[in-house]
């Protein structure tokens, strides 16, 4: 049983994509749906899926934080400036984005160490487009692997039971 003091999402930040940081704190009360994304992927299509739950459950509380990353087959653009564009061009993204990000191994973001170590290995991202799913508390809820599509009834139903 998790104490009150127990680690949360909210004890994380990330460099923003367009300078600056992002605080999974200032997301508290707030369902957060966080992605290790890509540019040249197989699954970069789910940007549309993702765009879509953003703009119909934002107003609700959720929020859709992409986290670029060049981890699973180099898969990413090498500058932030490139990736903001073409999420922005190609997809019309308007949901926050981090920095490009390493999401395992051992210089993971300390962020997906401690989701690995919340949910077991088995819930680490194996691939781009990895989901967790963070409660308004800061706690996981849950995690969808690659193939699990944004509009998939199963990330609906637990982002709608989340909210």
């Amino acid at each position: 049983m998790a104490s009150d003091d127990a680690p949360s999402a909210y004890d994380f930040s990330f460099p923003a994509i367009d300078a600056g940081e992002i605080r999974l704190s200032e997301y508290n009360d707030k369902v957060v749906l966080l992605v290790n994304t890509a540019s040249m992927c197989g699954f970069t299509p789910q940007y549309t899926g993702l765009q879509k739950l953003w703009e119909d459950y934002r107003d609700e509380g959720l929020v859709v934080l992409g986290v670029p990353s060049a981890d699973f087959g180099g898969q990413e653009y090498s500058e932030d400036a490139d990736i903001l564009d073409f999420c922005e061009v190609n997809f019309d993204v308007d949901f926050p984005l981090t920095s490009k990000t390493t999401v395992k191994g051992p210089d993971a973001h300390p962020f997906y160490k401690w989701a690995e170590q919340e949910l077991g290995a088995e819930n680490a991202p194996q691939w781009n487009f990895h989901k967790y799913l963070i409660g308004r508390d800061g706690k996981l809820i849950q995690s969808f692997d690659s193939r699990t599509k944004p509009e998939d009834e199963e990330i609906v139903s637990a982002i709608r039971a989340s909210l």
